[in-house]
């Protein structure tokens, strides 16, 4: 089973990035929480284990992008983990923990365009200078008039 992740360069293409299966290490514990009898005697949290560090089908800018953007995430041996424990089946929170690893994966990978510099539009500079002055003028009537007498 091969899970595709993709995202938006910058150059506009949409490239895919696949994470092999074989990459991934499933491990299964109790989940805690309510739930009763099911809870305490069947192991259906699932944690996923990916080896960002050393994952051959990763490229050496796509590593480091994943590594700065997901530096909380990632221990001293970088490993992502992702787990996985709201559903009752081993099934559903094995396919929960990978959707929620490849969502991280593919925020990670995205990259913004760069912003553009604008001036605000003379329009926009006017309506606020034209403000200004209806309040200064308003302030300006509320004086006290002084008297020549």
């Amino acid at each position: 089973m091969r899970f595709q992740i993709r995202t938006v360069w910058l150059s506009s293409l949409a490239m895919a990035f696949t994470v092999p299966e074989d990459e991934l290490q499933f491990r299964a514990s109790r989940a805690g929480g309510p739930g009763g009898q099911h809870v305490n005697k069947s192991s259906t949290r699932i944690e996923v284990r990916w080896n960002v560090a050393e994952s051959p089908s990763l490229s050496e800018d796509q590593r480091a992008l994943i590594v700065t953007r997901l530096a909380r995430r990632i221990d001293n041996s970088g490993l992502l983990r992702v787990a996985a424990g709201e559903r009752r089946s081993q099934r559903a929170n094995r396919e929960a923990a990978v959707a929620r690893l490849n969502g991280l994966v593919r925020a990670a990978l995205h990259r913004r365009r760069p912003r553009k510099a604008t001036q605000p539009p003379r329009a926009v500079h006017e309506r606020r200078i034209e403000g200004k002055r209806r309040r200064s003028a308003l302030k300006r009537e509320r004086r006290r008039v002084e008297s020549d007498e």
